[in-house]
């Protein structure tokens, strides 16, 4: 608790599972933002079956958060940042449901980023049927983009949509939000990757927060789709906010083993001391880079014939069928 605020890193890439879900507690409002977690395809291998075992563990811990928080908020629409509402369990990526979804969301007040402006095609689908999905389940759904919501002495205070990475990458945008109560400020980027965006850093500094949980730039994409150029941007970003305050970084950039290495050189490079924690250090846990570690985990525990068996399914049937870990 610093004070009177209470943060808690859920589902992130250093505690196993792709995310930023961040339960925070102030004197008068308990918020859960971005509740959701997945998995991804990685080294051409499905995620192992240690990976599920963390999922599941996010997924009760998420829906634990969920019951003691009366706003859950949605900074953009990737499986990762949500819980999607999907009539039948999806087994693969996110173990999420309807069902799922309603544990979650159901009698909140859920504040989310507009579906109609600044959005890619996909997110606006996605947003459509969430919306559509919860309607009647949770409490109110209201768009949050550049909005502030006053709970007693605590403001949430969102930004405007920035660019998800770098602008222009087509990936989107995203909701940043700061959390302000009794002179301390928590604030959560979503996915600005380091920020890339001057216009992402811009905001970040104009709140003067006191944490930054941040999410870092995608260091293991640097050979393919995402440039060196912009990956630079975004360690430049991240340098500026060390200099300006405590830094908790994460998700995109602890997809790397060696993540922490590579960042605390570059971030020296630039004159900056490399003075940052992870999500999981933040409540006094060591990294678990499940993910980073896959093609590791498959050679040294390798996965049960009857997981094999499974994960050789086809498609929709892999989908409804739960892997046997």
């Amino acid at each position: 608790m610093r004070s009177g605020l209470l943060i808690r890193p859920i589902a992130f890439e250093t505690m196993g599972v792709r995310g930023m879900c961040t339960y925070v507690e102030t004197p008068d409002v308990k918020v859960l933002i971005d509740a959701g977690a997945s998995l991804g395809m990685r080294f051409g291998l499905i995620p192992h079956p240690r990976e599920y075992r963390a999922l599941s563990e996010a997924r009760k811990t998420i829906r634990e958060y969920a019951a003691k928080s009366e706003v859950i908020t949605v900074s953009h629409y990737h499986y990762d940042h949500y819980t999607p509402a999907w009539r039948d369990r999806e087994y693969v990526w996110t173990w999420s449901c309807l069902e799922e979804a309603e544990a979650v969301y159901k009698d909140k007040l859920v504040l989310v980023k507009d579906i109609r402006s600044k959005i890619n095609l996909s997110q606006r689908k996605r947003g459509w049927l969430f919306e559509k999905a919860i309607d009647g389940i949770a409490q109110r759904i209201e768009v949050a983009d550049g909005r502030e919501f006053t709970f007693n002495e605590t403001k949430l205070r969102f930004s405007p949509p920035v660019p998800h990475g770098e602008g222009g990458s087509g990936l989107g945008w995203v909701l940043m939000l700061c959390i302000e109560h009794g002179g301390f400020k928590v604030l959560h980027t979503s996915d600005v990757q380091g920020p890339m965006s001057e216009e992402a850093l811009e905001w970040i500094l104009s709140q003067q927060p006191s944490l930054v949980v941040v999410g870092g730039p995608p260091l293991y994409l640097s050979e393919g789709r995402v440039s060196g150029g912009s990956i630079a941007k975004g360690l430049r970003g991240l340098a500026e906010l060390v200099k300006a305050t405590r830094v908790a970084v994460d998700h995109h950039v602890a997809r790397d083993e060696g993540w922490r290495e590579q960042v605390a050189s570059e971030l020296r490079a630039l004159g900056v001391e490399a003075r940052f924690v992870s999500a999981a250090e933040l409540i006094g846990l060591s990294d678990n880079l499940l993910e980073a570690r896959r093609r590791k985990l498959y050679e040294e525990e390798p996965p049960s014939e009857e997981f094999q068996r499974w994960s050789r399914l086809r498609g929709e049937e892999r989908r409804r069928t739960p892997p046997p870990i």
